[in-house]
């Protein structure tokens, strides 16, 4: 049965000696990040990685994700899993104290990712999403935006998604086609979204008790092509009258990513789908940027997590 062990001493050596980590704790709010509190963060995950994520890649494997009446199932074990870094708070580790998060530097968040995707690389795809989506609320959205998700976001009692492609267009998002309307007695910056996207990766799920949606749309007489595209946040369930409801997003079908089998990559159905407007109108790709940035990052890491595993395969 294949095994992994979190290569600490070569963690140890990049962040401390190629990189210098330890000079990060003469930065405000850093203080408390030394190697030693860095090093048990890593050896904590790796235990995580070891014990609990990679023995699920082959339950992954074998069962895959299910759509069931609308309702995307992850495979045995995910759910457990997301529980227990939930609990940890593992889902904070690198955000803002102010949001209830822990606040250690993105450098030591790399560290743990790598980690992380190396243990269960489909697993990783639900945390690398909600904490894409958390820092693109944290530095694009309005305050009263901030409150109302990123506190969820960050204790994991939410996950997040990023919403770009859909059926007539791939890279080229000047081609989006999802529109944002205006409605009658809506709050401020909102609007009520309809429209498709594909290759959501975590688009649906049980995992989480609600799924945050950042979405590239259009307004109303917006510019054509890029520069007529907005972001906006769509939540699956809304509050309604101090109760949750459905928000008309629905997972219309699984597709297939090669390898990465325990995630959900989702065709989604928004149906005037109410949502909230993140930054300024038609500036939708510069706010999405800081979330698609991240991702790629978040793919650089996922080559050395999945080199590390195989070196230690082979």
């Amino acid at each position: 049965m294949p095994t992994y062990k979190a290569p600490l001493r070569d963690l140890k050596f990049a962040y401390f000696e190629l990189f210098d980590g330890e000079g990060l704790t003469k930065l405000p709010g850093f203080e408390e990040a030394t190697p030693d509190l860095l090093l048990s963060v890593a050896e904590e995950m790796g235990k995580i990685a070891s014990e609990v994520l990679q023995p699920l890649n082959a339950v992954g494997d074998q069962q895959g994700c299910q759509l069931e009446n609308g309702q995307v199932r992850t495979p045995k074990g995910f759910a457990e899993a997301w529980k227990l870094l939930r609990d940890g708070g593992w889902m904070g580790l690198t955000a803002r104290t102010e949001y209830g998060g822990q606040g250690l530097p993105h450098t030591a968040g790399n560290m743990t990712a790598e980690i992380l995707q190396a243990g269960n690389l489909s697993f990783s795809m639900y945390y690398a999403l909600t904490h894409g989506a958390y820092s693109a609320l944290d530095k694009h959205a309005t305050e009263a935006l901030k409150a109302r998700f990123i506190p969820k976001l960050v204790d994991g009692t939410w996950a997040g998604t990023m919403c770009l492609t859909e059926p007539q267009c791939g890279t080229d998002l000047g081609l989006v086609r999802m529109k944002a309307e205006t409605f009658a007695g809506s709050e401020a910056d909102a609007y009520k979204l309809t429209g498709n996207k594909i290759f959501i990766s975590a688009g649906d799920h049980q995992i989480s008790e609600n799924i945050i949606h950042l979405v590239l749309a259009r307004l109303p007489d917006a510019p054509a092509g890029i520069k007529g595209i907005s972001l906006f946040v769509i939540p699956k369930l809304r509050e309604e009258n101090g109760h949750w409801v459905a928000n008309g997003v629905v997972c219309t079908g699984l597709e297939h990513k090669m390898g990465i089998k325990g995630s959900a990559t989702c065709s989604l159905s928004f149906d005037s789908s109410i949502g909230y407007l993140v930054g300024q109108p038609n500036q939708g790709m510069k706010a999405m940027f800081t979330f698609m940035n991240g991702a790629r990052l978040h793919v650089g890491i996922s080559a050395l997590a999945l080199a590390e595993v195989g070196r230690q395969g082979a």
